[in-house]
């Protein structure tokens, strides 16, 4: 083998191993960005998935805050169900025993009997049975969609935005609830062979500005112009 040989193996077996070596170093990058999974440690005496309402509520949790996953309920309801209930409202949801939530759910079916104020209702002077009630969990979802389509059915505006799928609150529609692609304004191209309007981009000064109209005979002439030459006498024969 020559001398060249030699060093062209050489170079290839450096080559090697910087790649290798750049290879290693990716895998070890993604190695490192994986995030170790946590599992949270459940006591013997806690119920991990504590059932209510129709809803799977966390039972690691505590009640005023594992009750939020319920539709219908809020902050300010998930801390006087509980107490209106006679039950702390920051004990764990999975040392409950059924008795609680039993009485917890009969709270929520029915608060104003237990002394809950009727503001915090969201069901207030129903239009059918004209009563107080607050409602919950998948019969809110489905009193929700019975008054949209009584809205639809009346044809009163609410009802007609509903079905165009548009804002129903007087909002701005400009440039929210768009659903094109683009927002804005296009511009229609020029048709070929059209003459460009005059001040268009691209066109020279001069032909966009007007030509100076001629002065009409016997007028005096505009305030700089130059004065036009005398004319000449006429040459006698």
């Amino acid at each position: 083998m020559s001398g060249k040989d030699v060093k062209e193996d050489k170079k290839e077996g450096k080559e090697g191993k910087d790649h290798g070596k750049e290879h290693h170093g990716k895998e070890e990058k993604k190695e490192e960005k994986k995030k170790p999974e946590v599992f949270k440690k459940i006591a013997a005496d806690v119920q991990g998935i504590v059932r209510f309402a129709g809803t799977d509520l966390d039972g690691t949790k505590k009640l005023r805050i594992a009750l939020l996953k319920v539709k219908g309920i809020g902050q300010p309801f998930s801390l006087s169900i509980p107490r209106a209930a006679g039950i702390d409202p920051d004990s764990i949801t999975g040392k409950l025993t059924e008795e609680q939530l039993e009485k917890i759910e009969s709270v929520l079916k029915d608060p104003a009997a237990f002394g809950l104020p009727i503001f915090m209702l969201n069901r207030r002077l129903d239009t059918e049975t004209n009563q107080n009630s607050h409602m919950s969990g998948s019969d809110l979802v489905l009193k929700k969609k019975t008054d949209i389509d009584f809205l639809k059915k009346i044809r009163c505006y609410k009802g007609i935005r509903h079905e165009l799928g548009l804002p129903v609150r007087g909002q701005r529609t400009r440039s929210s609830f768009r659903t094109g692609l683009r927002v804005g304004v296009t511009k229609k191209a020029p048709a070929p062979g059209a003459a460009p309007k005059p001040g268009a981009p691209g066109m020279p000064a001069a032909a966009a500005a007007p030509a100076a109209a001629a002065p009409a005979k016997g007028a005096a002439p505009a305030k700089g112009a130059p004065a036009a030459a005398a004319k000449k006498p006429a040459e006698k024969k």
